[in-house]
């Protein structure tokens, strides 16, 4: 059987790839080695856009619906202050936190009502080639019977190990090794009232937010040069990061741990997301730190994108070369200055003076600290944040407040 496009890789990249295609009437496949629902590691904080893209795609009550609280407020203590603003727009005003075994199940099934063809519990063997162009896939479900199934474009959305990368090889670019190493766990009785609280301690940082079933999320961590240092006790070392912070200390301490602690640590890179026969979306064809979250919210924008240019390519309208490179020079427009931002908040170091500065001004002033978490939720990009002419609007603001 031969399809349009099949889409390695079922989560938050891969379903809505797969979803919005198969809308668009082409015949699409998905496959996945995991079956849903199941979890998977990940910060699970969908920003404002990401809300937006579940609201456009029709499946964000289907989200809601599961008892997942809104969040609308974000908090920065940041030791001598406290940054804190609304993160969304009139238009998409609040974020959400869902588990990861309620989110991918939606997409997946989502998927499916929009005609996709879906293979859960399916390993990829071999990416099939025909010359240097991707063709296809082979692979096998739980039966171990190897299948083979080729299509026009292959996608690689299947994360930062992703098959499909690693045949192809694509260029890679803004390399950086994993910086921070991370730690999460849930509790309960630790309200959250709608917040999403970050907490900057000397060379650490950690943040904490709501999710499904009245639990909270928990993640921090250090830099990674402290990693073989602290591993083999890592829960002691996190348990220390957050009795830096007393007042948040004391609310853990009426809180209680449900699950184990997950860790983990990712490497931040580009790579070029189209070949002959070959795409990449979401973590494959791009990584950052997870300090921000941006990760899923990145997963669907990306799926929007990619599906746009698929879909240009495929009717006819744009050649394939031509609609992809427009893809990948929208990507990096998009993600380039968070990516950045991400890295340098990754290395827990203080802000350089002059940031420190202006936080300073932000402080106090409810319009810029709410541009401030609207920066942090994707909503606004950190290059117009810190853009000299808003920079010079922050300082005028704390000039008239002195007087």
């Amino acid at each position: 059987m031969s399809y349009d496009v099949i889409v390695v890789g079922a989560r938050c990249a891969g379903s809505p790839t797969a979803m919005l295609l198969a809308r668009k009437g082409y015949k699409v496949l998905v496959v996945d080695k995991a079956a849903f629902p199941s979890d998977t590691l990940s910060t699970h904080l969908v920003h404002p856009p990401g809300v937006d893209a579940l609201r456009r795609w029709g499946i964000l009550d289907l989200v809601t619906d599961t008892g997942c609280p809104p969040i609308d407020t974000y908090s920065f203590d940041m030791g001598p202050f406290v940054l804190s603003g609304k993160p969304g727009t009139p238009e998409m005003p609040v974020s959400y936190g869902p588990r990861r075994t309620v989110l991918d199940k939606i997409l997946v099934d989502a998927a499916t009502e929009a005609g996709a063809e879906v293979r859960e519990e399916f390993s990829i063997d071999e990416i099939l080639f025909d010359g240097d162009r991707v063709v296809g896939i082979r692979g096998h479900g739980k039966n171990g019977k190897p299948v083979e199934e080729r299509a026009r474009v292959t996608v690689g959305a299947d994360g930062r190990f992703s098959k499909v990368a690693e045949a192809v090889k694509p260029e890679a670019y803004n390399e950086r090794p994993p910086i921070l190493a991370g730690y999460y766990s849930y509790w309960s009785g630790l309200p959250m009232e709608g917040r999403f609280e970050a907490y900057s301690v000397p060379h650490r940082g950690f943040a904490a937010w709501p999710t499904n079933d009245d639990l909270t999320l928990v993640v921090g961590g250090w830099p990674m040069t402290e990693f073989e240092a602290n591993k083999k006790d890592a829960e002691s070392h996190w348990m220390q990061m957050i009795g830096m912070h007393p007042a948040f200390a004391e609310r853990l301490r009426g809180a209680k741990r449900e699950t184990k602690f997950y860790g983990t640590n990712v490497a931040n890179y580009f790579r070029k997301p189209y070949g002959p026969g070959w795409a990449l979306a979401g973590d494959a064809g791009y990584n950052r730190d997870f300090i921000t979250a941006m990760g899923i919210t990145d997963a669907f924008l990306s799926a929007d994108q990619i599906a746009e240019a698929l879909d240009r390519s495929l009717g006819g309208a744009e050649p394939y070369n031509e609609t992809m490179a427009k893809y990948q020079y929208q990507r990096d427009e998009r993600v380039t200055p968070i990516f950045h931002f991400t890295c340098q908040l990754a290395t827990c170091e203080p802000p350089p003076p002059e940031v420190q500065k202006i936080f300073g001004a932000v402080a106090g002033n409810q319009e810029h600290m709410d541009a401030f978490a609207r920066m942090n939720a994707a909503c606004l990009s950190p290059a117009e944040f810190f853009s000299e002419e808003n920079v010079g609007r922050i300082f005028g603001s704390a000039s008239v407040r002195q007087l």
